[in-house]
């Protein structure tokens, strides 16, 4: 799989994603439920917490992916749900230190939303992977 960088502008290069990307050769697909800080039986982790739940979901996304065959390498898409923007925000270097490895920085859409699923959850994150 080959991925090409589509950035008419730098801004969102600079906030660690691209504004697209070109995939080609890609022969296979994982569509990722929303991830969050929860343990293996389900149950909310970390309440109060936005740093904690983000690094939990991404561990969650992590092993979702490593048990379809992927890594965040493979990532090409992500949506990102929070119930407090500003916090999220302040927390995103997690994000650079997942991601950051792998060089790359997948399209993201980041929602402000009133609550999740799960009461006291903060953080959800979806994705596409591709290989």
């Amino acid at each position: 799989m080959e991925r090409k960088a589509v950035n008419p502008w730098d801004w969102s290069i600079k906030l660690g994603y691209n504004q697209a990307e070109v995939i080609d050769g890609a022969t296979r697909q994982v569509i990722c439920a929303g991830q969050t800080a929860v343990d293996g039986e389900g149950n909310p982790q970390h309440p109060g917490d936005m740093r904690a739940q983000i690094s939990l979901a991404l561990d969650n996304l992590e092993a979702v992916l490593t048990d379809a065959g992927m890594d965040l390498s493979n990532v090409v898409k992500l949506g990102v749900y929070v119930t407090d923007v500003d916090e999220a925000l302040k927390n995103f270097d997690l994000m650079g230190m997942r991601f950051g490895p792998h060089q790359v920085a997948p399209p993201m859409t980041l929602l402000g939303v009133a609550r999740l699923a799960i009461p006291g959850l903060l953080f959800e994150i979806e994705a596409t992977a591709a290989a």
